[in-house]
């Protein structure tokens, strides 16, 4: 077998998207209405990873959490094992958390899945828009930015795969030594993940980095001042273009109807769950039905709906990649493979179509 591209960031062509698919492995329910053990949860998300594989999808992510609705807290154990039951889809995070973590160890347990993968490996780096992990390994919350900018600073020089030298506040110096295993034929793919500030599209670009916006509400399209400020950005860095993709969650049915009808009391739920924490009012069916429609964050319908919706994207943004965010809160295992199969078989090549005939 040989290895995949050593490039997998390059822009794709104006009529081409790629479509991934990403989850933070909701907690849902079981069929007696309790929650699910994280362990069982685990378990339901390799058999979605080995159906995204086979219907041609090409990548799968999973986000990092520390909290009981999340099962995913360590997503490269969970990639290693994707690797082993998976042959062509990409493996990533979405995101890592950075800030909390080690960038030396994020490194080599990601240089360990590609290696594993035969090179599928991708990492997405971000601050994360929770804060679980701060309390739980030792950090203080007034050091928010100037955690992620060390660790994504010393990061960068351990991904170069030469000899590091570093020093900061956040940790101990490095001096003048190397992180393994190395990758073979590439270096890691490394995203920054941003949800929508200035700051974040110009620090990605700073490095060089593809770029992935978090579009959860709102219109996609006003992010398109942000998605031309990474472009500006890359050039005055000097950069090659790299990929620019955005994340949105979103559900896919036989119809539009069942997909709303099936998806509103778990976005719901969740929508309420989370709002009450920040400080948000409570959520309804116009609310929901708004960020469905034609120009909303949410990719909820019908493969028909959801591809047109994709190829509307594609044409205000000119991205070159779109994640969909298929679990949701207490969704069910089944009606996410559901998603999943649709979503390979049905929407990636009426996308295709639509595209090619614009």
């Amino acid at each position: 077998m040989t290895s995949v591209s050593s490039d997998p960031t390059e822009p794709v062509a104006a009529d081409r998207i790629l479509l991934g698919v990403n989850t933070f492995g909701d907690a849902g329910l079981d069929a007696e209405g309790n929650p699910k053990e994280h362990a069982q949860v685990l378990r339901e998300l390799l058999e979605e990873a080995k159906l995204a594989d086979a219907v041609g999808i090409h990548a799968f992510g999973v986000g990092e959490h520390h909290r009981r609705d999340f099962a995913v807290s360590a997503p490269e154990v969970f990639l290693a094992a994707a690797a082993a039951v998976t042959s062509r889809i990409r493996l990533g995070s979405a995101v890592t958390v950075l800030s909390s973590d080690d960038p030396i160890r994020v490194f080599q347990r990601f240089a360990t899945v590609d290696a594993l993968s035969n090179g599928r490996a991708e990492v997405m780096l971000g601050r994360g828009s929770f804060i679980e992990s701060f309390p739980l390994f030792g950090l203080d919350l007034a050091d928010y930015e100037v955690l992620f900018e060390e660790k994504l600073e010393l990061f960068d020089k351990v991904r170069a795969q030469k000899p590091v030298h570093w020093e900061g506040r956040t940790r101990p110096n490095v001096n003048g030594l190397q992180a393994y295993p190395k990758l073979q034929h590439h270096l890691l793919p490394a995203w920054i993940g941003v949800g929508g500030t200035p700051e974040s599209v110009l620090r990605c670009a700073e490095y060089g980095y593809p770029i992935i916006f978090a579009i959860i509400g709102g219109e996609p399209r006003r992010f398109a001042p942000l998605v031309n400020l990474y472009r500006e950005a890359m050039a005055k860095y000097g950069h090659p273009m790299r990929q620019i993709a955005t994340h949105s969650p979103g559900f896919i049915a036989d119809t539009d109807d069942a997909a709303r009808e099936e998806l509103f009391p778990h976005w719901l739920e969740q929508r309420n769950r989370i709002g009450a924490e920040r400080g948000w009012g409570p959520g309804n069916r116009a609310e929901f039905d708004a960020m469905c429609g034609p120009e909303g964050a949410l990719y909820v319908g019908s493969p028909e709906t959801v591809a047109q919706k994709i190829a509307l994207l594609k044409r205000n943004l000119g991205v070159d990649r779109f994640d969909l965010k298929y679990s949701n809160g207490t969704l069910p295992h089944q009606s996410m493979m559901r998603c999943i199969e649709l979503y390979g078989t049905e929407v990636a090549p009426r996308v295709a179509e639509l595209l090619a005939s614009a």
